[in-house]
């Protein structure tokens, strides 16, 4: 009997795409590594609020790079990013509350499709730049995501109560715990330590402290059978 798997804490918020980055390679490595991957959808403007960070949009020459950036990381993470036409209205105004809801929603009740409605929440504000705060477009994401239309619209109703809100409360509490700024956060509980990473390039970093093969973000289809 092998090592008993560690385990990795993402926090994310489908509002970053550098969380869409780190989520992708730990949905990727979860495969390979000998780990078990917890995803904890988390609320970034909490905890902006509670560190008093401030997005890089806010700051010229950060919002200027940010989108070279995200050029470059495209290509390097194999991860379809597309930068949206009116970033402030997405980003800035409408945020990510609702779909972190119901993100918290569906990891309480079906947390096997947290995976993918996460991603096709990802897909559509970050690849085909569309909404994913009016609930017709968290349905949309959802049943993309393969949950029926009667699931999709029982999580977006539970979404609104209080035992939701108080757990996305809960978790992005549980991530300022560990001091975060932003995210992606990776938490990594190992051998009995824990070893906190900030973005999504410290993913060689995360290897390291597993003891595990670093093989790019996007390792190749047969690294899981090596």
């Amino acid at each position: 009997m092998g090592p008993a798997p560690r385990t990795l804490e993402l926090f994310y918020d489908v509002l970053s795409p550098y969380s869409w980055l780190g989520f992708e390679v730990l949905c990727r490595y979860q495969h390979i590594w000998n780990v078990k991957l917890q995803l904890r959808p988390s609320y970034i403007a909490g905890i902006m609020r509670d560190s008093g960070n401030k997005p890089p949009s806010l700051l010229p020459r950060k919002a200027q790079y940010m989108i070279k950036d995200l050029i470059r990381l495209k290509q390097h993470f194999q991860v379809p990013l597309r930068y949206p036409k009116d970033f402030n209205a997405t980003i800035l105004q409408k945020g990510s509350l609702s779909a972190m809801r119901f993100l918290t929603a569906v990891n309480m009740e079906h947390p096997e499709r947290l995976e993918q409605v996460s991603r096709e929440l990802w897909m559509r504000i970050w690849s085909r730049d569309e909404d994913i705060v009016e609930p017709q477009s968290i349905l949309a994401a959802a049943q993309k995501a393969g949950l029926s239309a009667e699931k999709a619209q029982g999580l977006l109703e539970k979404s609104s109560t209080e035992q939701v809100k108080n757990q996305l409360k809960e978790t992005t509490e549980a991530a300022c715990k560990y001091e975060a700024f932003g995210l992606p956060l990776t938490v990594a509980h190992v051998d009995g330590h824990t070893h906190v990473l900030f973005g999504s390039d410290r993913m060689e970093l995360l290897a390291h402290l597993l003891g595990e093969k670093w093989m790019g973000p996007a390792p190749p289809a047969l690294s899981a059978r090596l």
